[in-house]
């Protein structure tokens, strides 16, 4: 039998709690004597899985490796856990390629810029669960991003992933072949989030569509990349045409993270804070205090639901 969630029949108990474990959909891996996580610098023959990430029931991932550690003390102070000011180690230190950090049931990694990199990270993040045997887990993207026709520090909560002609889908070339991938995302999930914004209620939240870029300048329809071989005309024109089609903001890494969290059989959001309308301008030119407040304003609209999942609101 492939990886996943097992065939044999479960007591009422069992039923009752509802056990969603991660699904792998890879036949090859039970094969595997050991299963080697390169990029994290963990490995299922040198580290006991369950024993370091068994307790897992929330993973927050996002861009920098900063900020995420910011998040992990962050979370900490607000579900009480560990001392005030204390040190999170970095569990992948042996490698520079990502960071994670964990407190309690919450892990914290970072997968860097753009989808090849988020890609990684989540086949390696997707096994380690596995792995460890962790079940109802919910994962959150927390990050930045570009509002079409939004405030600058409004939170968006994704409804869908789009690419860029809009169309809610992951497109990846397999073996030679086009394949193509759902990019929808947990629709209750994101309600219960947009529930948290209205009760912390501290800052514009939206639920929309998320288009998912190839690069931040040309993919995004930027003026001010070294390159640029059309108008502001033509660039309006298609910003508000990703608005009319329920676009609300733009960053590089949403599609192929809820594509994967689909076939693993994973509760996923994506929750993003806006630093400029693109229909007004391409630079980001706040300043870095004010950069820092909407970055935190993600963090705490997933620490609040995290910490009303655990009932400590």
């Amino acid at each position: 039998m492939a990886p996943g969630v097992s065939n044999e029949k479960k007591t009422d108990d069992e039923q009752s709690s509802k056990e969603n474990f991660i699904h792998l959909c890879n036949p090859h891996l039970e094969k595997m004597k050991e299963d080697i996580l390169y990029h994290f610098a963990l490995g299922t023959g040198t580290h006991d899985f369950p024993a370091l990430f068994g307790d897992v029931k929330f993973v927050c991932v996002g861009g920098s490796p900063s900020r995420m550690k910011a998040f992990i003390t962050y979370i900490a102070e607000e579900l009480g856990l560990g001392s005030p000011g204390g040190d999170y180690p970095n569990i992948c230190a042996g490698t520079d390629r990502y960071a994670m950090y964990k407190v309690g049931p919450v892990l914290s990694v970072s997968h860097g810029m753009g989808i090849p990199s988020i890609s990684i990270m989540l086949h390696e993040l997707i096994k380690l669960l596995y792995h460890a045997k962790c079940s109802n887990i919910t994962i959150i993207r927390i990050g930045t991003s570009g509002g079409i026709g939004l405030e600058p520090g409004s939170v968006v909560i994704t409804r869908q992933s789009v690419d860029a002609t809009f169309k809610p889908q992951f497109e990846q070339v397999i073996l030679g072949k086009t394949v193509i991938r759902s990019t929808n995302l947990d629709e209750q999930l994101a309600k219960e989030l947009m529930q948290c914004s209205k009760e912390i209620n501290q800052f514009n939240t939206v639920i929309g569509n998320t288009m998912c870029t190839l690069d931040f300048y040309e993919g995004q329809g930027r003026l001010d990349g070294a390159i640029c071989l059309y108008n502001e005309e033509e660039k309006l024109q298609y910003l508000k045409e990703a608005y009319d089609s329920g676009v609300r903001n733009i960053e590089m890494e949403s599609s192929v993270f809820a594509a994967m969290c689909n076939l693993s059989g994973v509760k996923a959001a994506v929750v993003c804070v806006t630093l400029l309308n693109r229909l007004e301008g391409d630079q980001i030119s706040s300043s870095h205090d004010v950069l820092v407040e909407y970055q935190q304003r993600p963090q705490k609209l997933v620490g609040y639901f995290i910490k009303k999942s655990l009932g400590k609101v």
